[in-house]
């Protein structure tokens, strides 16, 4: 680890992903299991126009740089409204207001549209992740200060990392986050030994009703994806955000799907349901991201409305790959309690937070501390509610 005096590093902060190098940026984030914060997924982002000026994501990229080595990177965006980062900050919202104060635009870092755990700066190895960390904090306290931006936000960040910034001033926020974690399985079979009776016997019948209604779900991963499925996985998709109306998450749109198909393919994995005899027109899609040890669903749709395929092809068939091919764990996404009742944990969620307004940093401290409590308390209810059998021993 080389230590350098932070004078001697140089900070830029980028409109876009685009003026970094692919493989200088890809090299600070290949040893982190997080694979969306890889240059691929976070370009696409903002090539397709999904994440864009259009769309309310300004691209404000920090990095920092050695002579011409880029050292330490953190994807950012200058934000002016909250759609898409899955942290319901209403209240925050709503009590700066009756304070009189701004609350946007806010600096936002996070993978856009992604509500999956894992955010956190990129950071050589060769470097003091200590000292670029508070070069890093410096630089987007004096970029708010300057632009009038009222606060910086961290969203779904890895909980390890959390640890360190609260050094930095910023304050926690928990939220609910559902985790399916391969506790040495052999066998789907072995997983199910370990749900109650209920849970396992309704897990193997909405299984076994789909086996009788003629429906196989295929694994496809990397460059086995069939390049048929591409757009129809754009069109499930949409299809699926349009059930829910206004309420519905279309954040990305055609252009994304079919890039990060052709660029970012050794990172998907697509679960496809066809008919028996059928496998160019699937019923049903599920598209998951993986990296190392770690899988995470993201989208999801059909062109038909079949009983129980959402639960086959969003969790039993990824749980029983993830066993099959020894990843750790698995992210579904968030939302839904009938995750609970098929097997999943939920766990503590954690955004950070510093408001440059001391008013509104001072109450937010206050009171995060009994907000998180009666988070963790809810957390601990529903899971008792968990028809996973306690650990033997």
């Amino acid at each position: 680890m080389q230590e350098r005096n932070r004078e001697d590093y140089r900070v830029r902060w980028l409109t876009s992903i685009h003026e970094v190098n692919r493989l200088a940026w890809n090299t600070l984030a290949s040893e982190i299991e997080f694979p969306f914060l890889e240059w691929d997924w976070l370009a696409w982002l903002e090539a397709s126009g999904s994440a864009s000026v259009e769309t309310g994501w300004t691209p404000s990229h920090l990095t920092v740089w050695f002579g011409e080595e880029l050292i330490a990177a953190a994807p950012m965006y200058l934000k002016w409204h909250s759609d898409g980062e899955f942290i319901f900050d209403q209240v925050w919202l709503e009590l700066a207001y009756r304070m009189g104060l701004a609350y946007y635009p806010k600096l936002v870092g996070m993978c856009p549209f992604t509500p999956a755990a894992g955010y956190r700066f990129l950071i050589s190895s060769s470097y003091s992740p200590r000292k670029l960390t508070e070069t890093m904090i410096r630089a987007i306290e004096a970029f708010c200060r300057e632009n009038g931006v009222p606060g910086c936000h961290f969203q779904h960040v890895d909980p390890q990392w959390a640890e360190l910034l609260r050094r930095f001033g910023f304050i926690s926020w928990l939220h609910q986050n559902f985790v399916w974690e391969n506790l040495a399985y052999q066998s789907f079979e072995d997983y199910l030994s370990r749900l109650k009776s209920n849970a396992r016997r309704n897990i193997k019948r909405e299984m076994n009703s789909l086996g009788q209604a003629g429906i196989v779900v295929k694994p496809f991963i990397g460059q086995d994806i069939p390049r048929s499925l591409m757009s129809r996985m754009y069109a499930f998709y949409s299809r699926t955000n349009e059930q829910y109306g206004p309420w519905g998450c279309h954040y990305l749109n055609r252009s994304f799907f079919e890039s990060v198909f052709k660029d970012f393919r050794h990172r998907l994995l697509l679960m496809a349901a066809f008919r028996e005899g059928d496998d160019s027109d699937p019923v049903g899609m599920s598209l998951l991201v993986f990296k190392g040890k770690r899988l995470f669903g993201r989208y999801w749709g059909c062109r038909e409305q079949i009983r129980h395929l959402h639960f086959q092809v969003c969790y039993y068939s990824p749980i029983q790959w993830a066993i099959e091919n020894g990843l750790q764990s698995f992210e579904p996404g968030i939302g839904g309690a009938h995750k609970l009742y098929r097997g999943f944990t939920l766990t503590p969620g954690l955004s950070l937070h510093r408001f440059f307004n001391a008013q509104m940093h001072w109450v937010m401290n206050s009171y995060a501390e009994q907000i998180n409590s009666l988070t963790l308390d809810q957390l601990e209810r529903l899971n008792a509610k968990s028809p996973l059998k306690p650990p033997i021993g």
